[in-house]
């Protein structure tokens, strides 16, 4: 398989010498600092004159004053423009930032699977259309993996903020002779099933991957048998430091993704910089989740609810970092498997509500004991779920989520972040009326708003453009609603325009 997306990210660390890797990673320990530890922000705003002394305290070989773009307020205006020349350190924290937000991307693109798996990537691509109108600021930095393994029970971390409101630890699932063989079936019927777009897969969920002791293990399978080594985020890094630094050190054997440490208070972080050095973290991103730091948190899982009973005591604003458009953690559009429990789930990411509190949708459930019946239960759930029209015999709306306004020869669909404005002339009468009042199947709506032969076709065509688009509820029990906050505005190409007429409703044609 060719991974565009392993052979950016090896190059970002190629291409530097020794030296610039050893800058680069005094650069990260700084920063690190300075989003998470408020007594390092507060010892560098004091000690205006002389900074350097400030990062020597800390062990960092930074000059504060030679990278004051990135943290001094009165020079920030200066990043990722030319004005920033005479800060090279800086320049090169920023171009670094730059190819890990193309990395990113690629992961993104990594998930496509038009030729192996069309129906997947089909339905994918619309979850990915759907979630860049409705998450917020969350789906910027989502790249919708299609699959996520959970290879223990429960979690024992416990943390407060949980997005995903992980259970407590009830086990892990052991590196056996009949697991291992289990384990390798999986992901190889995975790996045959979604060709390279395995490679976005990870092994965590609700569970923290150092509570299984064999997780390395696990890992080099899974690199075996796609040539990608999945991501490993952990809140415990320091639980078992032996199993940690194996998995450090497949990053620096294979290189194909950044790894990840949730940092839960500034002890931990002191923690976490005494026991590894700068270097050591190159490769890991340090998530900055302590009360000092300059993080949000996204509303979804406990977080959510414990910003609910907050609100009912009055205390809303103990947790005031909460952030209400970073609305879900949860990133996978595709499969997530438990192997302890055999369990297999379609999930796609929606915004924290009352009917999903975790932030993910759960289309459908499978059991299964064998790859064989991994495999049924995927093909199963593809056929069922993954739709490539509207259900025919289902009701048609637009989702809950947006607000309709019918215009002269269109009608206008308003989300928290866009508008999108839909031609509607193709019919005697209103398309987008017709969907707003909720009241007709498709193929109700189809023969309510034909004319004739020629009509029906174009009207069939625009509800297929809606329902790519993500603009039509596939969720029909959901009863998520919202304000809508700052919005752009897209067009949804290749729906022909005319004149508009405000349809009856289809309640006499149930």
């Amino acid at each position: 398989m060719t991974h565009a997306a392993a052979e950016h990210y090896r190059k970002i660390f190629d291409r530097r010498t020794p030296e610039q890797l050893r800058s680069l990673s005094h650069l990260k320990r700084f920063m690190e600092r300075l989003v998470g530890d408020v007594e390092f922000r507060r010892a560098l705003a004091e000690a205006i004159a002389t900074p350097r002394a400030v990062t020597e305290r800390y062990g960092i070989k930074v000059d504060p004053m030679e990278v004051l773009p990135l943290w001094r307020s009165g020079f920030q205006q200066y990043r990722f423009k030319p004005e920033s020349a005479p800060w090279p350190l800086a320049v090169m924290w920023d171009e670094y930032l730059r190819e890990m937000m193309r990395h990113r991307d690629l992961l993104r693109d990594e998930g496509a699977m038009s030729t192996i798996n069309p129906r997947f990537h089909t339905w994918r691509e619309r979850q990915i259309r759907r979630c860049n109108d409705q998450l917020g600021v969350s789906a910027g930095s989502l790249t919708h993996p299609i699959i996520a393994f959970e290879l223990s029970e429960g979690c024992t971390v416990g943390c407060w903020f949980c997005g995903l409101s992980a259970d407590r630890f009830k086990g892990y699932y052991d590196y056996s002779k009949e697991h291992a063989a289990l384990w390798r079936g999986v992901v190889g019927v995975a790996s045959e099933m979604f060709g390279s777009a395995v490679c976005t897969g990870f092994c965590y969920w609700a569970t923290d991957p150092m509570d299984n002791p064999h997780y390395d293990r696990f890992l080099f399978d899974y690199y075996q048998i796609t040539g990608a080594l999945p991501q490993t985020t952990t809140a415990a890094p320091l639980k078992d430091r032996a199993l940690t630094r194996r998995v450090l050190g497949l990053f620096n054997l294979y290189r194909t993704t950044t790894n990840r440490f949730s940092v839960l208070s500034t002890a931990h972080l002191n923690q976490i910089h005494t026991t590894f050095s700068p270097e050591e973290l190159l490769g890991v991103e340090l998530i900055l989740q302590g009360n000092e730091a300059l993080t949000a948190k996204a509303m979804a899982g406990r977080a959510r609810e414990r910003k609910q009973k907050l609100r009912s005591a009055n205390k809303d604003g103990a947790i005031a970092f909460l952030e209400r458009n970073h609305t879900t953690i949860a990133c996978v559009s595709g499969f997530l498997v438990n192997m302890r429990q055999g369990r297999l789930r379609l999930v796609t990411p929606v915004p924290g509500s009352e009917r999903w509190p975790l932030g993910y949708r759960i289309l459908g459930e499978h059991f299964f004991s064998t790859p064989d019946g991994f495999r049924g239960g995927l093909q199963s759930m593809i056929e069922q779920h993954m739709l490539e029209s509207p259900a025919h015999d289902l009701p048609i709306r637009f989702r809950r989520d947006l607000q309709y306004k019918a215009g002269s020869r269109y009608f206008r669909l308003r989300s928290r972040n866009m508008e999108h404005r839909v031609r509607d002339d193709i019919a005697p009468i209103s398309v987008g009326r017709l969907i707003a009042d909720g009241n007709c199947t498709t193929s109700q709506l189809v023969i309510r708003a034909a004319a004739d032969g020629k009509t029906l076709l174009g009207v069939a065509d625009l509800l297929d453009q809606l329902y790519m688009a993500g603009l039509i509820e596939e969720d029909l029990d959901d009863r998520f609603i919202w304000q809508t906050n700052d919005w752009t505005t897209s067009r949804i190409e290749g729906v022909k325009q005319a004149g508009s007429r405000t349809g009856a409703d289809c309640a006499d044609s149930h």
